[in-house]
């Protein structure tokens, strides 16, 4: 079988099983057997072609983990959870395939990293079957606008490989090992930024800037300007520079930093002078009423500060449409949750600072904070959805909030001393009915990310002044105190409290070479707090999660650089990533 017609069938499998009611769709022709031609000719059925594009993207909220040990089975996590912002209630969890990952076990990082290879370039092969036929596609706007998302999604996904693989063979035509030997090179670092940047730009000219509601959530112009942009600051890390002439699809061979940060710095502006999104206001100036008010951002589907997000169905519906489970996931036992999916550590809490010129006060630890850190963490003491949280204990006792619910095997509490308050929905009904769940979209990237990915490129390039004015901007939003002066700490705390729990997080510990550092339990240990009440009196605890030896976080340098499937290393001829073994 040929691979585009593999390809071709994958589609009309996915497609026949979500729409075989819609019998007049298939009138001209028996409804097992459309042929490919049928689809570039079909408005519906091209335009459902292309929504497997957006689908494989991921779901972002997703945490089907696998209980048992012997069933593990690779997934694409969210990769907040690998961070030192975020850890997870389950304890049999670590036991999975996401603790296994957690603990850098070869084998599940050479699984996991294979099953993320076969879906993007599954998908990259589909983009180029399409544009082999694109000549068969009419004239008019559906097909610049499909152009346009097949030149964004070939870079986008070439963009994810690059991130987790360095340099990946470009494929830019379908092919057919069976009949054709072809066989494809790494390519360079160079190569990949050209690649990738020249398809953005592609979908740049062709994309829209914005949509009327019945196509809001597609990717546009703007988006297609921010993954250039993207690309030019991964890019520019001091990590991928200088590398050895053997392995340039490691990094580049030479010092390219300053050119691609400066590259970087058009794009950005490009993306700001579009003068279509905007920091989304908070009027309300008490501390619930910013807390409101910024958790509302990520409530509010495609705003004008969303650039691109992930597009999830609007009556919550898990079983049958493309919904998810955060709020179950990350609820307390009080509202029935048993996962605790999402539970911020106190590594990350430190890092909101206080305002109007307070000191820290250990024995009244949420009093003062920054404003953001009411709206992201449900803490002891604080009210959700009209609910006091209990997460401490009374001489002994665990508090409402930490009381395993229901009666399963291992439910899952708080580990940590809190639970996540960012991106949850406090009207969203937390049930047991497993077919209603949760609607929020995920946000990829947001206007908030350009200003302070701006900011760290102004200031590598020198101009902290320009750097310090895009901080305070974020900062102003949520009536924060402005900064009288920056530094690159300062700077990155901004980003961590800013975008916390957001995947970003992660991949700015590799582009900033500091992986090891914070990811590994040993050097940063995950946090948690414990409060004790006892006459009258409370006592706050920190103390590591984690502690034992299998459950210790590990990573390797290698793992700045996933492996590539070895069936590929084998069949191009190409050179593995380096230290990683066939298992």
């Amino acid at each position: 079988m040929k691979l585009k017609k593999y390809i071709f069938t994958v589609f009309l499998s996915v497609f026949l099983s979500t729409l075989v009611s819609c019998d007049w769709l298939f009138n001209d022709a028996p409804i097992n057997t459309i042929s490919e031609k049928e689809v570039w000719h079909n408005p519906m059925l091209l335009d459902e072609y292309v929504n497997a594009w957006y689908r494989s993207m991921g779901s972002g909220f997703s945490t089907y983990v696998p209980s048992l040990a012997l069933v593990k089975n690779a997934s694409r996590y969210n990769m907040a959870w690998f961070t030192d912002q975020l850890s997870v209630g389950k304890n049999d969890w670590f036991n999975a395939g996401y603790g296994d990952l957690l603990k850098g076990n070869e084998q599940e990082l050479t699984r996991w990293a294979r099953y993320n290879w076969n879906i993007y370039f599954t998908q990259i092969q589909a983009i180029n079957l399409m544009f082999e036929n694109q000549g068969s596609i009419k004239e008019g706007e559906q097909k610049n606008r499909i152009l346009g998302e097949g030149h964004f999604f070939r870079a986008y996904y070439y963009y994810i490989l690059w991130r987790l693989h360095g340099g990946v063979m470009l494929i830019d035509h379908t092919y057919n090992p069976l009949e054709n030997a072809e066989k494809f090179p790494r390519a360079s670092y160079q190569q990949m930024v050209n690649f990738i940047v020249k398809e953005a730009d592609a979908a740049a000219q062709l994309l829209p800037v914005t949509y009327t509601s019945t196509d809001v959530g597609r990717a546009t112009k703007g988006a297609a300007l921010m993954l250039k942009a993207k690309t030019y600051l991964w890019a520019s890390a001091e990590v991928f520079q200088n590398k050895q002439a053997d392995q340039a699809y490691l990094g580049f061979t030479d010092d390219q930093s300053t050119q691609m940060l400066t590259l970087a710095k058009a794009a950005y502006e490009a993306v700001m002078n579009l003068n279509t999104y905007r920091l989304l206001p908070i009027s309300e100036t008490t501390q619930d009423g910013i807390k409101n008010g910024y958790r509302k951002i990520f409530l509010t589907k495609n705003s004008q500060e969303s650039i691109f997000e992930i597009q999830h169905a609007n009556d919550g519906d898990y079983a049958t449409k493309f919904g998810h489970k955060l709020d179950r996931d990350a609820a307390s036992p009080f509202f029935t949750g048993t996962t605790a999916a999402y539970t911020p550590t106190q590594n990350h809490v430190d890092e909101y600072g206080m305002r109007g010129g307070t000191a820290y006060d250990a024995l009244h630890p949420y009093e003062n904070r920054d404003y953001r850190f009411y709206a992201n963490i449900l803490y002891d003491g604080c009210t959700f959805k009209g609910h006091v949280m209990d997460i401490h204990y009374d001489n002994n006792t665990p508090g409402e909030d930490l009381k395993p619910y229901g009666t399963a095997e291992s439910p899952g509490v708080s580990r940590t001393g809190y639970y996540m308050g960012k991106f949850v929905d406090e009207t969203q009904t937390i049930d047991r009915d497993g077919t209603k769940a949760s609607k929020q979209n995920y946000i990829i990237w947001r206007y908030a990310e350009v200003l302070l990915d701006y900011a760290e490129v102004l200031y590598r390039l020198g101009d902290v002044s320009g750097a310090l004015t895009q901080v305070n901007t974020i900062r102003n939003r949520v009536h924060m105190d402005p900064l009288t002066a920056l530094s690159w700490d300062a700077l990155v705390n901004e980003r961590r409290v800013e975008l916390a729990f957001e995947e970003t997080t992660y991949w700015d510990l590799l582009r900033w070479g500091i992986a090891q550092q914070r990811l590994n339990g040993s050097s940063n240990p995950l946090k948690a707090m414990r409060i004790d009440l006892k006459s009258g009196v409370y006592k706050y605890t920190i103390s590591n999660l984690n502690r034992f030896p299998g459950r210790i976080r590990r990573f390797a340098a290698k793992q700045y650089y996933l492996p590539i499937p070895w069936s590929e290393v084998k069949y191009q001829g190409i050179q593995q990533n380096p230290e990683w073994t066939e298992v």
